[in-house]
């Protein structure tokens, strides 16, 4: 069978949910047994992410292979449990960057190198790359930004010149936005007809499209759309809000967008899509009356898009354990020890968030020595695991001057710091470790216990490392060291075994969490948050 792509384009705002429509749509033609995979092209001209501000962009997602990859990745993944690549998500800084490294070679043999079609060609390549492997039956291809924006438009060139040359093996879904105005009670189309009008004019004719609304609209408006816009009358659907984004791929499949996107695209329409475990998924989200309360301390809080992954396996997490997720926001700049009692002291659970930096650091040893002394079960991740290691040199080991290098490069105990080899190296990105390495865990440990085995992999994204020199002495006041690197010792995973919870990573196991396979360290830190919840409430 031929591949067959599909375009996911945006209009009148951004952060409509062009993933989630993607991820949604994916979701369900894999439940009905067919290979998919999504891809996001983003219009800036930054190669990756991975020097983005989360400000800026929310959060870096790392793939298995060690791509920092745009977050829209984690929801396709999410959706999915298909595991993504570099090749699933490109930049126009990629595209250019490729273009001009084949200039300098030579390879266009003197001509005039244009946008027009030495760069569509490039875009159209990486489009049908992964289609070119035989490995999937769908691929479906976000185009990052909004309609009518400068940036976008040589991928929306190569989209149209994509539509003629795969002709029924594509098609175009058009994701706009229908607001409500209301003072006047009303509902109104134009935005959405001047938006489809925008993607007329560079040669596209979406073939569905997809509503994104507070409020229902009617048949008679969605009829009135399909006439303007040259649609179909049964593929202009509706995305109203939900209370879970994992609620739009039934509300989807309840509007057939599924069944349309099959026959447009000249495939059999037979059965139903086998979506069981994600309703019983759903139906413990909406059955959960028991609330657990999880504090996550960072620095870039104003922003929940930093720790999209984070919050995400948390509600996983809780959603399997019959729980409604009640997760509280501390900033880390504004933590302190007189006010460490008041916001920490009715959390079941702390995560300490990852990052980089020094801002906001004193704010996450405070959270750290809080609830190591109260014995909160506490999860810290990254920053978070070394920010632990430095809490408990200062604080049990009596070794004030503890740090990392990246905060203090000339401290005399620098109980985190940079591995020899990396030490010569200039370049940001080649100090990184990225991608998805082995872990070794202890036997009997609770972090054994909580995967149920001894050999993992997980993804990371980091630059320091634990100090080796200093393991004996946190393993003898009671930091266990619990998982290393099989190739290099490396330390990945301490806890304190005398705690209830006290449990650092160094790598990110947020990443690989999905709705169909959570992860296990979080499902067990979730069950330790639960169980002190319900110790304090024997006490009251």
């Amino acid at each position: 069978m031929d591949t067959k792509y599909i375009f996911v384009t945006g209009g009148v705002v951004s952060s409509l949910g062009k993933g989630i429509i993607s991820s949604s749509l994916a979701c369900l033609l894999k439940a009905r047994g067919l290979r998919v995979t999504i891809q996001k092209f983003d219009p800036y001209i930054n190669i990756d992410p991975g020097t983005l501000n989360p400000y800026e962009h929310g959060e870096c997602y790392v793939t298995e292979d060690g791509h920092e990859a745009d977050l829209d990745l984690g929801h396709y993944e999410r959706f999915t449990n298909v595991r993504t690549s570099r090749a699933n998500n490109v930049t126009t800084g990629r595209i250019y960057q490729s273009v001009i490294d084949k200039e300098r070679r030579g390879d266009y043999l003197g001509k005039t190198v244009q946008i027009v079609p030495h760069i569509t060609d490039e875009i159209k390549r990486r489009v049908k790359f992964l289609g070119n492997t035989g490995n999937y039956d769908y691929i479906i291809t976000e185009i990052g930004g909004t309609v009518g924006d400068i940036e976008s438009l040589p991928f929306l060139e190569a989209v149209r010149q994509l539509r003629w040359e795969l002709g029924q093996n594509s098609l175009c879904v058009h994701l706009t936005y229908v607001p409500y105005i209301a003072a006047a009670k009303e509902l109104k189309t134009k935005p959405t007809q001047h938006s489809v009008k925008a993607l007329q004019e560079v040669g596209i004719q979406p073939d569905i499209l997809v509503l994104r609304t507070e409020k229902e609209i009617s048949a008679d408006m969605r009829r009135k759309i399909a006439l303007f816009c040259n649609v179909a009358q049964d593929s202009v659907v509706q995305s109203i809000d939900v209370n879970s984004i994992y609620k739009v791929p039934l509300m989807m499949h309840a509007q057939h967008v599924d069944e349309i996107v099959l026959r447009k695209t000249g495939m059999p329409v037979e059965g139903e899509p086998q979506m069981k475990p994600w309703l019983d998924f759903v139906d413990k989200l909406d059955k959960a009356t028991e609330t657990v309360t999880i504090g996550l301390v960072g620095k870039y809080v104003e922003l929940q898009d930093a720790y999209k992954s984070i919050s995400e396996a948390l509600f996983h997490s809780a959603t399997y354990a019959d729980r409604k997720l009640k997760l509280v926001y501390i900033h880390s700049e504004k933590l302190n020890e007189s006010n460490a009692d008041e916001r920490l002291g009715d959390l079941d659970g702390v995560i300490v968030a990852p990052g980089f930096g020094q801002r906001g650091i004193e704010g996450k040893f405070v959270a750290l020595k809080w609830c190591r002394e109260h014995d909160v079960p506490t999860f810290g991740i990254c920053l978070g695991m070394q920010c632990m290691v430095i809490e408990f040199a200062r604080d049990v080991l009596g070794l004030e001057e503890a740090n990392s290098t990246e905060m203090n490069p000339h401290t005399k105990e620098n109980v985190i710091d940079l591995m020899e080899e990396q030490k010569n190296i200039s370049n940001l990105g080649g100090t990184m470790r990225l991608g998805a390495y082995e872990c070794s865990l202890r036997h009997g440990s609770k972090v054994a216990a909580a995967y149920g085995k001894e050999l993992i992999s997980e993804r990371h994204r980091h630059r320091f490392e634990f100090n080796s020199d200093y393991r004996d002495r946190f393993e003898a006041a009671g930091m266990a060291c619990v998982g290393e690197n099989p190739a290099t010792r490396l330390v990945e995973v301490v806890e304190m075994p005398s705690k209830r919870w006290y449990i650092g990573t160094q790598y990110h196991p947020e990443y690989s969490s999905t709705v169909l396979s959570p992860s296990p360290i979080f499902a067990s830190f979730m069950a330790a948050a639960i169980n002190y919840h319900k110790e304090k409430a024997a006490e009251a």
